[in-house]
């Protein structure tokens, strides 16, 4: 049996004495050298006070730094318009709540069935710049997008480091790949949509959410954040579903985690939107149970379309997905079980979501981030195709966001720019008017235009009287152009100073431009897939006086 070594690391008798005795003098009168030992206390605290003066937000600053200059470039590339809702529920109502001697809020606010929280965020900023004198048209409608675009930003970081803490670095890059050059994360992150909100607040929630592996787990956090997102758009309960079950089953203390956590941070919440809203509306609403009711319980968003049940699976998903739908089926296989949760939320989204009759691409734009967790994976096992697959997967989806986010529909936008000048132009603005002939909250508002000029758009609220055969005003009007022109515009006084109409309608107006001494005075593109009631080009007509005297328009 070996005998413990002593103290100088010598066996006793085992070695010549007066040797050791003697280097240990030779020591003592010189300069001992000891060897650099790592100890992992030691290590792990100048580790971590290293990366606290060079990370941000848990990583590397000059991540955080990139991915938030990439979104800024993306925000500027983005000049197209997608829905109205990205102006008419958030822009629109931010600028009537600060500049309310001018502006419109359509019928969903008279009807309460929307939360003035996610438009004060914007209120915000906009009555901050009114305050600095600093209000101009250009802020008005960039600074709410770039401060859209960081909140995204920040989301794509949380989704990379949550990949780093439940995998590795290798493939936390490629689900960050996946992330960011994905086709519909860049046509919607920098959006001012209720949709995009849900989306950002979703990745950030799923950083703390208690997944296998995940070392940043936070209950109060994760509810929060979950919370704020129904607060902001009630359907994200949706998603949420499956994953606050499986919390609540896996948790061994389920009181502690509903009394102690869920109950005090949905009344928070909760209470929170109540007291928002009943600053503006004037009144107690409970608005997330009315907006339950209308578009899930009572499904009157069917007014707006509808498209048959299987949508999401055959046209819906695979679009917004594009070209990385087949890393998302591969990586379904290989990816381990503890991820079957995120699939089954994307699942079980669809599958809610098309049991709704009205359906939109932006509806389930939250599962993507879950998705692209899929795709990194499968990046991360290819071996022998992987540079022809990153190359076909990013320059397929450059080709889609800027087509997308410069070409198609941008005529509603740019011509918001030609009634600035109109409004700015003309120093009495009073003689000056904008009738909008178009399909009802075609173009934006007040917001793009700051400036208290007389306008007038095509209306279009549903029946909520239960009327059969209802016919809104827009659809009143493209029953018969013409006959409607003639009998809303009975005589010159009433008359607008200029019109804005898609170019289909051209032709079937012409006699009354021609009779109201109508000019084409300017022609902007659109689209290259013109549809319905939409044309490839938005053409603007300005009445020319014989004379100097102003006109109303009638309202």
């Amino acid at each position: 049996m070996r005998r413990p070594l002593s103290k100088c690391g010598m066996e006793p008798g085992g070695g010549d004495a007066s040797l050791t005795l003697h280097g240990l003098q030779n020591r003592s009168h010189g300069k001992i050298k000891l060897r650099k030992r790592k100890s992992t206390l030691y290590f792990n605290t100048q580790e971590k006070s290293a990366r606290r003066r060079g990370d941000l937000l848990g990583e590397n600053i000059y991540l955080l730094l990139f991915t938030i200059a990439l979104r800024i470039l993306n925000c500027f590339l983005v000049q197209t318009s997608f829905v109205p809702d990205e102006y008419w529920q958030s822009l629109e109502v931010s600028h009537h709540m600060v500049f309310n001697n001018y502006g419109y809020l359509t019928w969903e606010w008279t009807e309460r069935l929307r939360s003035y929280t996610y438009p004060l965020i914007f209120a915000s900023i906009y009555k901050i710049l009114h305050l600095l004198g600093k209000d101009s048209v250009q802020l008005l409608i960039w600074i709410p997008r770039l401060a859209q675009a960081l909140l995204s930003a920040v989301a794509d970081v949380r989704l990379y480091s949550l990949m780093k803490q439940l995998e590795n670095q290798e493939v936390a890059r490629w689900v960050f790949f996946c992330q960011l050059c994905s086709w519909f994360t860049w046509y919607c992150c920098t959006r001012t949509l209720t949709n995009t909100m849900e989306t950002v607040l979703t990745i950030i929630a799923l950083f703390y959410y208690p997944l296998e592996g995940s070392k940043s787990m936070n209950s109060v956090k994760y509810s929060s954040l979950v919370a704020l997102a129904f607060i902001i758009r009630p359907t994200a309960v949706i998603l949420w579903t499956p994953l606050l079950f499986r919390h609540f089953c896996q948790e061994p203390r389920k009181l502690d985690l509903i009394l102690h956590h869920f109950l005090p941070v949905g009344f928070v919440t909760l209470s929170l939107s109540l007291m928002i809203d009943r600053i503006f509306f004037g009144q107690w609403t409970l608005v997330q149970f009315n907006f339950l009711k209308f578009n899930v319980l009572q499904n009157w968003g069917t007014f707006y379309g509808s498209h048959p049940w299987h949508w999401y699976f055959s046209q819906g998903f695979p679009v917004i997905l594009g070209t990385h739908l087949p890393f998302f089926i591969h990586g379904c296989y290989l990816a381990p079980k503890r991820y079957r949760i995120l699939l089954v939320t994307v699942l079980w989204t669809l599958l809610v979501y098309s049991m709704l009759s009205h359906k939109e691409f932006r509806f389930i734009y939250p599962v993507l981030p879950f998705c692209m967790v899929f795709c990194g994976y499968s990046l991360t096992h290819l071996k022998t195709w992987k540079k022809p697959a990153l190359s076909f997967l990013f320059l397929s989806n450059l080709f889609l966001a800027l087509y997308t986010g410069l070409v198609h529909q941008r005529g509603t936008l740019d011509v918001m720019s030609h009634i600035q000048k109109v409004c700015y132009n003309n120093p009495n603005k009073s003689s000056a008017s904008i009738f909008i002939m178009m399909p009802c909250h075609s173009t934006p508002y007040y917001s793009h235009v700051h400036c208290p000029l007389p306008m007038r758009f095509l209306q279009c609220p549903p029946d909520l009287t239960g009327k059969s055969h209802y016919l809104d005003e827009a659809d009143v009007f493209y029953l018969n152009p013409l006959n409607w022109l003639h009998r809303e515009f009975h005589d010159d006084a009433s008359l607008p100073t200029h019109l804005i109409t898609f170019s289909i309608l051209e032709e079937e107006i012409s006699a009354f431009l021609i009779s109201s001494n109508y000019k084409r005075t300017a022609v902007f593109f659109h689209t290259h897939l013109p549809e319905g009631r939409i044309g490839s080009h938005i053409y603007v007509y300005e009445r020319k006086l014989k004379g100097k005297f102003n006109m109303k328009m009638k309202f």
